[in-house]
């Protein structure tokens, strides 16, 4: 304010110097000049600070009216001054009071604008987040900074609306894990209790009925135990507390430990299982037990859908669309996902198969790995192909900084 205050005085002595003004008559009128606006400022804030919860009209249209008076006012006192004629201060008055009153106008028209467009972004505010979608926010004829405002709340009304849609898919989600585990703890629990009670009672003593009871036992708990561990490694993707541990490792050495850990799987329902490493030998910056247990849990994947006679393809290179990345794909003959299935493969305990059965597993495996996956910068897809499932897993070469 004070710099606006100098630079006027400033432009006012330009003047006077240009137009070859009389010394007392720059400073009378100077005086004069500043008289005015001494009065009318604070005036003019006063007015303001009245009128601060009106309509931004009102407020414009007062604005307007202090400022023209103060021009009227210091118009009517320089020309008292320079003591020009009746007939000339009466001119210069009307002419002073149109300029005045086509002021006040285009004020308040300015000031109409600008309420209807706050009006307007008022009421899209006020919608946000609402039941019913806002739609495109149109500001018509507003200032830039209200239309930049309009745009902007329509940006976060679709981000809203895309944080509602996360949330409902995350709770139906949270909603599906609860039951599914519920189904899967219950079912061993079942078993291990009626067990429990039929050693008890000795309704069975016979050792081979006994051992057997026992072996179930095991196989049941076990059952439990890898449950829990795959809530501890889903809940740890989901949460971000994964600690990965990088190194420099081989591919093919990833890939030929998976097959080896699900041979005898594969052996026992009669699925073959063939891997193959397309050119050189890949490296790449990985914590190597999470990207391991990514393969497996694809290979677990796809024994699980793959009928006894039936083969799984394991491949592993150098991506060719992206050379700074590698891939590990995972075909199987398992007869493909349905369409409709193909982008919830993912989801936590999502299965395609809904008859399920005991010892099938809760559905975690695949979201695991799509967590493993995104904890290194990588993906996971999927397609179907040549009557069946292919699933394939890309990483980058070097680790991200």
């Amino acid at each position: 304010m004070l710099s606006a205050g100098l630079g006027g005085l400033a432009l006012c002595v330009m003047t006077a110097l240009a137009t070859s003004m009389s010394a007392a008559d720059a400073f009378e009128l100077i005086g004069i000049a500043a008289g005015i606006a001494l009065v009318g400022i604070p005036v003019g804030l006063l007015v303001l600070r009245a009128l601060r919860t009106r309509p931004l009209g009102v407020q414009c249209a007062a604005l307007a009216l202090t400022t023209t008076g103060s021009l009227m006012l210091g118009a009517l006192a320089a020309a008292q001054a320079m003591f020009i004629s009746e007939h000339d201060l009466a001119a210069l008055s009307v002419v002073l009071v149109a300029s005045g009153t086509a002021g006040v106008i285009t004020s308040l028209l300015l000031g109409a604008r600008i309420g209807a467009a706050s009006s307007d972004l008022v009421e899209t505010a006020r919608r946000i987040g609402g039941e019913n979608p806002v739609g495109p926010v149109r500001v018509v004829d507003a200032p830039r900074e209200l239309a930049r405002l309009g745009e902007e709340l329509a940006e976060m009304e679709i981000r809203l609306e895309a944080a509602r849609r996360a949330e409902r898919t995350l709770e139906a989600s949270r909603r599906e894990l609860v039951a599914w585990v519920s189904h899967d703890l219950r079912t061993p629990l079942s078993g291990i209790r009626a067990i429990v009670e039929a050693l008890e009672d000795g309704v069975v003593d016979d050792p081979a009925t006994v051992a057997r009871y026992h072996r179930t036992l095991r196989e049941e708990a076990d059952h439990l135990a890898a449950l829990v561990d795959d809530l501890f490694e889903l809940s740890r993707t989901q949460a971000g507390a994964l600690h990965l541990r990088f190194a420099r490792v081989s591919l093919s050495d990833l890939v030929s430990d998976a097959l080896a850990s699900s041979a005898p799987v594969a052996a026992a329902k009669g699925v073959k299982l063939e891997g193959r490493v397309v050119g050189p030998p890949p490296e790449l910056d990985a914590s190597a037990p999470e990207v391991l247990r990514v393969l497996r849990n694809l290979l677990e994947n796809a024994i699980r859908h793959t009928p006894s006679d039936g083969s799984i393809l394991v491949e592993a290179g150098i991506d060719d669309d992206a050379p700074e990345s590698v891939y590990v794909s995972v075909h199987d003959s398992g007869g493909g996902v349905p369409e409709d299935d193909l982008d919830r493969i993912f989801d936590v305990a999502f299965q395609v198969d809904h008859a399920r059965t005991p010892g099938s597993g809760a559905g975690l495996g695949l979201a695991i790995a799509k967590g493993f996956a995104d904890a290194h910068q990588g993906e996971i897809t999927v397609c179907n192909e040549s009557g069946g499932a292919r699933f394939t897993l890309r990483l980058p070469c070097e680790r991200a900084e």
